[in-house]
Formats: C-alpha cells, structure tokens, sequence
C-alpha cells in the first residue's frame, strides 16, 4: 500500500472528487482525516472509509474559517504527531458573467477555494517543516488554465491556487514538503448536477476521450502524488481532463 500509515488531511472529503480521494487513500493505508461542512456527511465518509479497513476520524470545518481550521489540524498533530499529507480540495461555484456576477458570488468562491486553501496550508506548513517532510496538494482546474465562460470567480481562484503551488514549492521544497497542483477538466460529480443533459453532451463532445472523468480516475492521481513514488514531482500542475485542451 502506497501510503501506509500516512497521516492524510482531505477537505471537502464527503462527497464528489474529496470523497473519491478519501477512500482511496484508505486503500492505499493512510489514516485518514476527513473534513467538510456538514457532521452527517462526515460521519457518513469516516464510515465509509472505515468500511474498507483504513482509520479515519471526522472534522467538520468550514475551511473559510480559519479558527476551526487551526483546531482541526492541532487536534490530528495531538493524536497522532505528525501530519503526512494534506488534499486541499473543498471548492464550491457560483456562476454567473462578468456583468451579471454579485460581489456575494464573486466573495463566496474566492473565500472557499482561495483563502481555504490559504488557511489549510498554512496551519499545516509548520508540522510539516519541522518533520522535515509533507506533501500539499492543491485542487485546481483546467478553468484555471484556460478561463471558462460564467466563470469570472472560478476561474480567478483556480489560477490563483496555481501560482500558490508554484510559490510554495519554491518557499517548503527546500523543507522537504512537496507541493503540487491537480487540474482537473469536467468531471462527475455533484457540482455538474445542475447542467441540463445537452449541454453535460456537448461538453463530452469537446472531450477527445468523449465522456466525463470519474472522481476516482482525479483521486488516482492525488494518491501518485502524494506517495513516494512522486518523491522527485514538486510544483506541478497535472491536468487529468481526458486531453480536452489538446
């Protein structure tokens, strides 16, 4: 197992691409930390995770606020000493165009995939220095990339958690932590819940594969970067999108 007695941090872990990272990284045999919102969402991962042999214990943080945050990673340092692997991976959306786009749309994204990130990195950057070794990964998006229509605010946090990986690649590498970026393209998960079937079509037809990704196949790659089979991958940013910007 890939990541054997690693001690993983997964925000937003209860659903979607978190939940699928979660899980697999129970296979792999991390601990696992999960993280979300909601306590019955949690409780219901944890258990999931449980399921399939792994320890995992439950936080429910809103990464937006930093209190909890710094609770949640002082009470995983207490119980377990150290911190192997944090998956920055909670984000929301809120769509709308530029001229349509409310300062509480634009603030909402920015908080959670921006400023979360922000917080999560930070609260763990210390533990992982003085260990002398970490990895941080970091959910950004093909959006990111190459901007996407509606997405004004999406699009700006993606980006700005890109220069994040290369920043602090650059500031921990020499700590040994490794920090790296994961960009997925259109993926299955409830965030796409709302787009009506010809449109999910079309976006399918922009993709040479012809079909949406699988929370498991982003997951995948977290897990890789994450174990020391990537022990030489630092300030990356790995677009997992079926070859759709090809």
């Amino acid at each position: 197992m890939r990541l054997a007695h690693k001690i993983a941090i997964v925000t937003g872990a209860a659903q979607g691409i978190g939940l699928a990272t979660a899980l697999k990284f129970a296979r792999e045999g991390a601990v696992v930390i999960v993280c979300d919102r909601q306590a019955e969402a949690v409780a219901a991962a944890v258990d999931q995770c449980r399921a399939l042999g792994a320890q995992a214990q439950g936080h429910t943080v809103d990464v937006t606020q930093r209190d909890q945050v710094d609770a949640m990673v002082a009470a995983v340092k207490a119980q377990h000493g150290r911190i192997d692997v944090l998956v920055n991976n909670a984000g929301i959306t809120r769509d709308a165009r530029l001229q349509k786009m409310t300062l509480e749309q634009f603030d909402a994204v920015i908080d959670v995939n921006l400023r979360g990130v922000f917080h999560c990195a930070q609260a763990v950057a210390d533990t992982m220095v003085l260990q002398g070794s970490g990895v941080i990964l970091n959910a950004s998006s093909v959006v990111g990339i190459y901007g996407n229509f509606g997405q004004t605010n999406y699009a700006a946090a993606k980006f700005g958690v890109i220069g994040f990986t290369k920043t602090w690649s650059r500031e921990l590498g020499p700590k040994g932590v490794r920090v790296n970026a994961v960009a997925p393209g259109f993926v299955e998960t409830p965030i796409l819940s709302t787009i009506p079937d010809k449109v999910l079509q079309e976006m399918c037809a922009e993709v040479p594969l012809r079909r949406l990704g699988q929370p498991e196949e982003i997951a995948n790659v977290y897990a890789f970067l994450a174990s020391d089979e990537a022990s030489y991958v630092n300030g990356a940013v790995i677009e997992v999108s079926g070859g759709l910007t090809v």
